[in-house]
Order: C-alpha cells, then structure tokens, then sequence
C-alpha cells in the first residue's frame, strides 16, 4: 500500500515537474502547509486567562460569574450554544470558564478560567500551589468576595485570604517567585508616568515611558507577587444597615476608609457591586488581566462619591485621598497596624486560632481571639462594631465558651409559672372591678332614683336644666314645686307651738303630689319647654 501510495505521488510529480527535482518540491510544499496549518492554529488558540476567587459563598460566588459572563454569551439560535457551562464549587477547590467576547459578540478574546474556593483553611493551600505556574502566573488575577451583610467581619476575613496566599507563594518554586516579581514590577509601573492604565490608554500623553512616578507613603508595601481584587457583594444592604442598626454615613464612610488603606499597601483594586445593577465589574476584572476589546474602548473611571457603586482602580488612590474623605481617620495607624496582622499566623476559620485559655471576644458562633495592641482589624472591629455581639464580651470579659451559652427552661415548667403570673393579674383585675362598682354604689343618692326603679348617673342629672310645665295657661317650675312641697311636709311634720299663731290650713296630701310631679319629671316624651 505505501509502495503504490509512492508509485503514484512520483508518477504525479514526475508528470509535472520533471524527475529531476521531485525530493525538492515535495519539500517545499510540505513546508508551505504546515506554515499555513500553524499560523491558523495560532490565530485560533484563545489567551487562557486564570481568576482564582476566594471568600464568599456557593451562591455568591455563582452570581460574581453570572455577572461577567452574563453580557459575553453569544446571542444565536444554537441554545447548547449559548447555554452557560456548569459551576463546580460545591467541594473544595471549584472550576467553571466562560469567553470572552468582542463588542460585536463576533471574536472570542480570551477564555478565563474560574477556581473558586470559600474557606481559607490551611489544609486547602495545597490546593492552590499547582495553579502558579512561570506560565500562568502573568495571565493569573485574585478575587476576593465580602459580602455587604456583616461589613464588620471585612478585615478579618481579608487577613486571613491574605495569610492563605502568603503561605501558598513560600511554597513556589524560585523560578515562580522571579515571575512574581517581574508582574509586580509591571504592575507598579501601570498608569504612572509614561506608562499604560488599566484599560490600556496611555497614562501621561508625551511623557518619558521609561520614567515613573515615586511610590506614595503606603503604596505596595506588602505586594503579594498577584493582582488582586477585592468584590464588595450586595451593596443594597446599605439601606438595611442604616433602617436596623442606625449607621450613618460616617459609619460607611469608615469602613471605606479602612479598606481603602489596606488594600492600598498590596496595590489592590476595589468595586462594590449590586446584583441585577450594571456596574463597572467586568471592565475592572477584564482590564486586570489584560483582555481589551479591538472595536470599543471602555474606559475605567474611579468613583468614590456613590457609596454603593465605589470603584477603586490600582495605582489611584494615596493617603491624601482617604483622608479627604473624612476626617479623623488615622491613616498612618491603620496601614502600620496591617504589618502586625500579616506577621500572625494563619488561624482555622472554624477556631479561629482559639485555644483553651486564651482571651477571646464572642461572636455568635465564632469566638475572635483578642487581638495585638495596633493591630488594624482590632481598629477596625471596635469602629465597625458587630450588633449581635454580647456587651459584656464586648467590653473584654474573659470566657472559655466558643458559643454564648444560654440557659433555657423545660416546657413544663415554664408554661406553669406564666400560669401562676396570668392568675395572679386575673385576680387583681376582679379585684379593681369590684371596688369600682362599691365606688358606684357608693355615690347614688336615693332622690334620684327614676320613679320606675332606674337610677340614671348623678353627673347626667347635673347637666339637666329646670324642667317646667304648662299647667292651665300658667308655666309651673317642676324643681320648684318639689321642694315647695318637701318644705311644706317637713313643716307639717314640725308643727309650731300654740304660741307661735299659726292658722289653720287643711291637710294636703304632700307625698302624692311630689310622686306626681316627679313623674313628670322622669317621664319620657313629656312637654316640657
């Protein structure tokens, strides 16, 4: 079979070029196709960009992906197409990747890969160290997600990401930690002096691209070898902050303030985010790993006016910056007091470096091992203060209790003494009744009574005016005419002795008359004007 293959390729070239250079045409050609074969292959190939993102959880780190790569699906009829690829972040160390696309949906940029991973345990450093490789690591971005539900719990979890990555960079090999240095050189050199920005523009028209700026008090003192980024998830819960725990605007502001001194000594970049809400996450975490879009440009703008749209690219903020934004933060103390972090060890987030006999704060579930005099995330802890922490803990009592503890009644018992407590207002509230009704009583008088056995409310009679009749042509006063009778009965009744002259007059029936008129009275419907 090869001889014929052989018979025929020489018969062919024979025929057409001649026998005399047929090894030599062979070998021409199969040069010009496997040239062309790998300038397309090459053309083909994608940049393979690594985001390695750690903090958050499942949930939030499937809606920071969705967030990116949510505006890079093709739109076509093809829906395996168009389809997302799965996330994997339920153990451990997770993956997913997405394209990137170009403005035009058409050209595929870059594909990034995603490993996520949400618990910094020391046990998962091993985990990490195969994804620093000399190759990967200038195409390599870090991502750390906090969450706008417990801001005071930020620097705490920022050390302990920081503390996992330092552990994982000792480990790499000498020709890993040069191609470390080298990113961190490039990366100090973005957008000062004659350098290119973030997003790829020229940073000073005109100027010298070999000279840069000086470095600012605090600027990459702690430069972890990676960029990294820090994602502030859920920023509308800033207005739940402010209706349930009372924060002000110096609260957020001091929280801001605090971030943006820390991630300034790793030249870190910072973005809030809010689901749902276009921000400017995909040009900052694009722009990082040097993917830019060949049709537009989209240019990356700090802000740090809207407090729940905050964008805080590298290279662009120094201590004068924070402190305008408020004063009375201590700067300098925050950033020295970051060293003294840094120099602890790395602590399991389910002890949290906690051991027996050791003074720890309560926290919930958590119990917070006090922290070094200076210390930035003891700083920030007592500005940025937990509202479910116990006050006594808070104000430094001593336990050894990694949970606050608390006492509770069996059902029995409890539903007995609310049984002795509710009796015991019963007969209280039959008591105050009973002695308002002998109050009543009390007060009735008996020449009010309704002639039919009523007894009306001696404050109505009070309001009720002279009741008169008209009694052939005459108007009599019914008021009147009583107590003419009840003078007249109590004289009959005290006669004046023989001395005293007094007529004679006939017997009248006083008793009769006074039911009569009081009849009248009492009656309902009566005439009277």
């Amino acid at each position: 079979m090869t001889a014929n293959d052989s018979n025929r390729f020489s018969t062919y070239t024979t025929a057409s070029a001649g026998s005399g250079s047929d090894s030599k045409n062979g070998d021409a050609k199969k040069d010009l196709w496997s040239s062309m074969l790998d300038s397309v292959a090459s053309g083909k190939r994608l940049p393979e960009k690594n985001i390695i993102m750690l903090g958050g959880t499942v949930d939030s780190q499937r809606e920071f992906f969705e967030s990116l790569s949510a505006t890079e699906v093709r739109r076509t009829l093809d829906r395996q197409a168009s389809r997302l690829p799965p996330v994997a972040n339920s153990f451990a160390l997770g993956y997913t990747y997405y394209d990137v696309l170009d403005a035009d949906q058409e050209d595929t940029l870059a594909r990034i890969s995603l490993y996520t991973l949400t618990s910094p345990s020391p046990a998962f450093a091993s985990l990490l160290q195969p994804l620093l490789t000399p190759q990967s690591i200038p195409n390599t971005l870090i991502v750390v997600l906090l969450d706008w539900s417990q801001p005071w719990k930020w620097m705490r979890q920022l050390r302990e990401w920081i503390l996992l990555l330092r552990t994982v960079i000792i480990s790499l090999s000498n020709e890993c930690t040069g191609t470390m240095e080298e990113v961190m050189v490039s990366w100090r050199d973005r957008g000062r002096g004659g350098g290119t920005n973030l997003d790829g523009t020229t940073a000073v028209p005109g100027a010298d691209p070999d000279v840069s700026l000086p470095l600012g008090p605090g600027e990459w003192e702690d430069a972890l070898g990676l960029p990294l980024c820090v994602v502030c998830q859920n920023a509308e819960k800033m207005e739940y902050l402010e209706k349930t725990q009372g924060w002000k605007e110096e609260e957020f502001d001091v929280v801001l303030q605090f971030m943006r001194t820390i991630l300034l000594r790793h030249g870190a970049s910072l973005i809030y985010t809010t689901p749902s809400t276009p921000s400017q996450l995909p040009s900052l975490i694009h722009s990082s790993l040097g993917i830019h879009s060949l049709l537009k440009k989209h240019p990356l703008k700090h802000n740090v006016i809207d407090r729940d749209k905050i964008v805080v690219p590298p290279n662009w903020d120094s201590w004068g910056k924070i402190r305008v934004l408020r004063e009375g933060f201590d700067v300098e103390m925050a950033s020295s007091g970051w060293s003294i972090d840094l120099s602890q060890s790395l602590e399991d987030p389910h002890t949290n470096g906690v051991e027996d006999g050791d003074d720890v704060l309560s926290n919930g579930d958590d119990a917070y091992r006090q922290e070094p005099e200076g210390s930035t995330v003891g700083l920030y802890e007592a500005a940025v203060q937990d509202p479910t922490m116990d006050a006594l803990h808070r104000a430094g009592r001593n336990t050894h209790s990694t949970k606050l503890e608390v006492d509770t009644t069996e059902t029995q018992i409890f539903l007995g003494q609310q049984l002795k407590v509710l009796e015991a207002y019963r007969q209280k509230h039959e008591a105050m009744l009973r002695e308002e009704a002998r109050s009543r009583n009390g007060n009735k008088n008996s020449h009010e009574e309704y002639y039919n056995g009523l007894n009306p409310e001696p404050k109505v009679l009070e309001h009720i005016g002279p009741v008169q009749f008209n009694m052939g042509g005459i108007q009599v006063d019914a008021d009147d005419m009583v107590q003419r009778l009840k003078d007249r009965q109590t004289y009959d009744s005290n006669p004046p002795s023989p001395g005293e002259g007094r007529e004679d007059a006939p017997e009248m029936d006083t008793e009769n008359l006074q039911a009569f008129f009081h009849g009248l009275m009492n009656r309902r419907g009566g005439s009277g004007n």
